[in-house]
């Protein structure tokens, strides 16, 4: 078993273990469909890649429950950015 599934950091990382089951199986089955690695980890364990990608924050669940990536992640909101060079 892998390590790292036995702590809660993963667990609290997700936002549960409902999510972190469903992040697992969904990024699980779309690197069996062919999709790359988003990390530099030399292992057969597809298992190990997908956990590995969540601790590196490569991947989340939206709040649709689908799977993105931190590359294609936009923030969406949040306070206004202000130049303030300009003052």
């Amino acid at each position: 078993m892998i390590d790292a599934l036995k702590e809660e950091e993963i667990v609290n990382k997700v936002g549960g273990r409902f999510k972190l089951s469903t992040l697992i199986q969904k990024r699980l089955a779309a690197i069996n469909s062919g999709a790359r690695p988003l990390v530099d980890f030399r292992s057969d364990d597809k298992m190990e890649i997908v956990v590995q990608e969540i601790l590196q924050d490569k991947i989340f669940l939206d709040a649709s429950n689908r799977v993105v990536t931190a590359a294609d992640h936009r923030p969406v909101g949040g306070p206004p950015e202000f130049d303030l060079s300009s003052l």
